[in-house]
């Protein structure tokens, strides 16, 4: 009776603490909107007060240039001169590109002269260039404000649906994808499996989304085992955040489950595969085929160098990387090559897209993999971990993880209405 007791104890106090949590996060919400009416109220754009300025707001259109743009706008040539050759590094005036916003600020007077050029580069990251007095030109960033957010999910379809489903940014599941793509085959999700995430929206000027950080911490449940992750500097590995489990154990595995990302298994490995055509006669099938639309990245599985980027017979066009002594791989049927024997890439490097090239009865990519000289299934093998967590940095990663464990473990889950729910609901 007393081990009941102790059970329902602890589980009464995780429910008081995330009840605790929330309303700790609802006060600092209100906090955020009384900040955000009162910032309202200064107009300023880019570091100046648009106020102070005639304000021309457009997009590179086609045949547009910096020069003519500035020309017509009553710049000196000498100006113009100066910007596009002292400024290269800053600001390559050969570089603008078509459909990119811009501002110029033009002085009050009756000439409206150009005061200041201000280039969009991307929705956050904009150019300057300031022509009073002395010409300068510098970059700099929108101010962006980062808010966290939570979100669960139960799969009845597919992950793309649930997260979807919610109003979440797509991003999401692909980044989900990437942080699970070693320890869980996505193209076998059960209905019911379900996962918790947490991760940051960026807003420029509070209102105008800017995309998703990387996930900061998450739990999948896969066919009934739970997988949490958590992003974590790696010191050991040269700064560099990898993802892992609350046990310390790296998610990442030297390769990657499959080479294309959100794609079909359409034939496994098979060396006792038999074919109509060829009148049932066993022709082994020592690769995993891919079915994806043409056009579809392909991503190298593993850091390695190339050792074959050509096209021959029923392999149509393909790239083979060496990783080392004991493993290789292979993609055949390409559209096109984006690699050269000889040259090194990266894990996730995108190496040729999706073609028909070959014998081939639809747009796929056919996997294969080398271990030892042999060709095996890779959807079989237990893959290499990655470099572990070095021991000295686990009582930092361990205190670091164990408030973002509980929130995780705070977060309901988020189900989709079953279609007699929604029906009475409609009544």
């Amino acid at each position: 009776m007393q081990k009941y007791w102790g059970i329902f104890t602890a589980a009464l106090l995780l429910f008081i603490s995330c009840k605790e949590e929330k309303a700790e996060q609802s006060i600092k919400n209100d906090q955020n909107e009384m900040a955000i009416v009162q910032e309202q109220a200064i107009v300023k754009r880019y570091g100046f007060n648009f106020d102070d300025f005639t304000v021309q707001q457009d997009t590179v259109r086609n045949g547009d240039s910096f020069g003519e743009l500035m020309l017509s706008n009553k710049v000196d040539y000498p100006k113009i001169a100066k910007i596009s050759q002292d400024f290269k590094d800053t600001f390559d005036v050969r570089k603008i590109r078509v459909g990119k916003p811009y501002v110029i600020l033009k002085s009050k007077d009756t000439t409206e002269t150009a005061q200041v050029f201000i280039y969009e580069n991307d929705a956050i990251n904009y150019t300057v260039v300031d022509l009073r007095d002395s010409v300068v030109a510098y970059k700099d960033k929108k101010e962006v404000k980062y808010i966290e957010r939570e979100a669960s999910g139960i799969i009845e379809t597919s992950l793309s649906e649930a997260i979807l489903d919610q109003g979440i940014d797509y991003n999401i599941t692909n980044n989900l994808s990437e942080v699970y793509a070693w320890t869980i085959d996505f193209f076998r999700l059960q209905k019911g499996d379900r996962f918790k995430v947490i991760y940051k929206e960026r807003y420029i000027n509070d209102s105008i989304y800017a995309g998703a950080e990387p996930i900061q911490a998450a739990y999948f449940e896969h066919n009934g085992r739970p997988i949490y992750a958590f992003a974590y500097e790696n010191d050991s590995l040269k700064r560099l955040v990898d993802y892992f489990d609350e046990e310390a154990n790296n998610l990442r595995r030297t390769f990657l489950r499959a080479p294309v990302k959100f794609s079909r298994i359409s034939s496994r490995y098979n060396l006792k595969r038999r074919i109509r055509y060829y009148g049932y006669k066993i022709r082994p099938h020592k690769g995993t085929d891919y079915a994806a639309p043409i056009g579809t990245p392909i991503m190298a599985t593993a850091d390695g160098t190339v050792s074959e980027s050509t096209r021959r017979g029923g392999n149509g066009k393909y790239v083979k990387i060496r990783h080392n002594g004991t493993y290789s791989t292979q993609y055949l049927h390409m559209k096109k090559q984006n690699v050269k024997k000889g040259q090194f890439v990266r894990q996730g490097d995108v190496i040729g897209w999706v073609g028909m090239t070959g014998n081939t009865g639809g747009p796929h990519v056919c996997y294969r993999f080398w271990k030892n000289g042999r060709q095996v299934d890779p959807l079989r093998e237990e893959l290499p971990q990655a470099e572990p967590l070095a021991e000295e940095l686990r009582p930092d990663y361990f205190a670091f993880i164990a408030p973002l464990k509980e929130q995780l473990d705070c977060i309901e889950y988020i189900e989709k209405p079953k279609e007699e729910e929604l029906l009475t609901l409609n009544e």
